[in-house]
Parts: structure tokens; C-alpha cells; sequence
């Protein structure tokens, strides 16, 4: 695909409590933290697709709406880490698996077959230690969610919808790139076609 050379592109991770976009245009929601506050973009930079304000990781922006569509396409793979309530078992991973149906803005809707599976007790995760509750609460476990599509919030009304409520939501791929900055990080890139 031929590129705009005169755009400009960014990695960044986004940490938790920023909202995935310049400008808040919510009379409700005033005091909050946006992308701008983190890096001096380029104008007209837009976020390529949204992490909602509670999730983190890696986020594409980019200057070129072309670039943006062919993102978000179903072309390009997007992988979440997700904690969850409670120690996800086989039976909920199958059904994430096969697709399922959740609401998006108050229709049903059938998703997609994606990869999913369970993220091994102590594996190394590139994000930083947030703690999300007090262990008291009881338990919880980490899986992969694998997806070519991006429906609002689907990931969270996924997990919901077999029974483990996502505590933490990382985005931690997109394409071939994978999240290797710090949280508020943000890294210019040549291009994002090369993924």
C-alpha cells in the first residue's frame, strides 16, 4: 500500500486514566486526562481505534486517515492481556473462542472466532505492576484475546458475557508490534503499514 510520506505516525503506551483522544467534548467528564498532555503531536493526529480510560497499552496515531482505516481494518490482529475476576476455566475460553453474543450500543451482536487462552501463572507481562484489588476479594487470573475486529468495549463485555469480569484490560500488540515502552511513552515512527 502506498504511503503518505508526509504524515506523521506514533507508538504509544497509553497509561491507565488518559482518555484515547485531544479533545473532551463530555460536559460531564471536564477534569480529564488526555493524549495531548502526554507528547507534543503533530496537528490533526488522531488515536487509531480507542483504549477506553480504565485500559492501557499500546496505541497507533497517525496523521493519515488511510492509515487509521487499514488499522482498524480486520486485516491487522489486535492481542489484549486481560485480568479477570475469578480463575477462568476451559469452558469460557472455548466460548470466547468460538464467538458470542454481546450488546454494542444496545443491539446484539455475534463476535468473530478469536484466539484466546490462559496466560500461565507467573508469566513476566510488559506492564508495569498495577494493583487492581485487595486479594481478599478472591481470586483472579490473566488470558490473551486475540481479535480482528474492535467493537466498543468488546473485549470487557466478552470476558462479562462467560462469567469472569475483566479487571485490567493491556493492549499489548497490534499487527507485528508489540508494546515494548513505558506507560506515557510515546515513540515517532516512519511508518505503521510496516507492521
Amino acid at each position: 500500500m502506498d504511503e503518505d510520506l508526509s504524515h506523521k505516525h506514533y507508538h504509544l503506551h497509553k497509561p491507565y486514566g488518559y482518555l484515547s483522544q485531544f479533545v473532551n467534548n463530555q460536559n460531564k467528564r471536564k477534569n480529564k486526562r488526555l493524549l495531548g498532555a502526554l507528547f507534543d503531536f503533530e496537528p490533526n493526529t488522531m488515536a487509531i481505534g480507542r483504549l477506553d480510560e480504565t485500559s492501557e497499552g499500546l496505541l497507533f496515531l497517525t496523521t493519515d486517515g488511510k492509515v487509521s482505516e487499514y488499522i482498524r481494518s480486520a486485516k491487522v490482529a489486535k492481542e489484549y492481556h486481560v485480568q479477570v475476576d475469578g480463575i477462568i476455566n476451559n469452558r469460557a475460553i472455548e466460548q470466547l473462542q468460538k464467538g458470542l453474543q454481546i450488546s454494542v450500543h444496545g443491539k446484539p451482536y455475534q463476535t468473530k472466532p478469536c484466539q484466546a487462552f490462559l496466560l500461565p501463572s507467573g508469566t513476566s507481562y510488559p506492564i508495569a505492576n498495577r494493583k487492581v484489588r485487595d486479594e481478599r476479594h478472591g481470586p483472579t487470573s490473566w488470558l490473551g484475546i486475540i481479535i480482528h475486529e474492535g467493537k466498543f468495549r468488546q473485549v470487557r463485555k466478552m470476558t462479562a458475557a462467560v462469567g469472569f469480569p475483566t479487571l485490567r484490560l493491556v493492549r499489548v500488540r497490534i499487527g507485528k508490534t508489540h508494546l515494548s515502552l513505558a506507560a506515557g511513552e510515546v515513540k515517532e515512527v516512519d511508518s505503521l503499514y510496516q507492521l
